[in-house]
């Protein structure tokens, strides 16, 4: 995933102006995310994809729900001009991309709120302020993420989050604090000998019982596992 582009099945991402690159976070989340919406696959779905970047899970959602309407936030120009360039490029045009900050960001409720948000919270500097940004949670953070997804999320809307392993129990109830309740949760790793590294969660607003999974992406022989194939088959594999 290290060119300018990259060929999925049904379109193409160009991210090479983007701050934040086509990377196998994104994809996981745009495979994973919003399954209890399957069913309502042709309903007209009202879906947000905060930190929208090149536009990559915006358009996994178009293909995974053609009669959606979708709405992808950025705060960085040059990655909305490159997002709405894909969206234009793409047999998908029920995408709206718009440069505008997510505390501004004020258009409505929806249905499923989807978002993967930057995660480095330590002190070091990334090389471009661009770059930074789409990484650090300086520029969002977990707490103002989780309160604009409450602010925005429908009564029976889902909103769901890759995050790294080690901030799970923090956003976890920092989600509760602002009334959103953990419905999934499926923590991932890269291989079986490699220690967690990301999970991703999904929230609704009325306590559940939460199903747990485990993900792990490669087999000791290095190739990529059944589930992780299961999970993104219809976007590439």
């Amino acid at each position: 995933m290290g060119s300018d582009s990259f060929q999925f099945k049904q379109f193409s991402v160009r991210h090479d102006r983007c701050s934040m690159k086509v990377g196998t976070d994104g994809v996981l989340l745009g495979s994973w995310a919003g399954h209890h919406q399957l069913s309502t696959a042709n309903c007209q779905l009202s879906i947000l994809d905060i930190g929208t970047g090149s536009g990559l899970i915006a358009l996994m959602m178009a293909q995974r729900f053609p009669q959606a309407t979708i709405t992808g936030i950025d705060i960085d120009l040059a990655s909305v001009e490159q997002a709405r360039e894909n969206v234009a490029h793409s047999p998908f045009q029920n995408i709206d991309i718009q440069h505008i900050a997510l505390e501004t960001f004020n258009e409505g409720k929806y249905d499923l709120i989807i978002s993967n948000p930057p995660f480095y919270e330590e002190d070091t500097q990334s090389k471009t302020e661009q770059i930074h940004n789409a990484k650090h949670t300086s520029s969002l953070t977990f707490e103002q993420l989780i309160e604009g997804a409450g602010r925005l999320l429908d009564n029976e809307g889902e909103f769901d989050v890759i995050l790294p392993y080690s901030a799970t129990d923090q956003v976890i109830g920092t989600a509760a604090i602002h009334g959103l309740y953990l419905l999934r949760r499926c923590d991932v790793k890269g291989s079986p000998t490699r220690p967690f590294k990301r999970t991703m969660l999904a929230f609704c607003r009325t306590p559940h019982e939460t199903e747990h999974t485990l993900l792990i992406i490669r087999t000791p022989q290095n190739t990529y596992s059944k589930e992780y194939q299961r999970l993104t088959q219809a976007f590439y594999l």
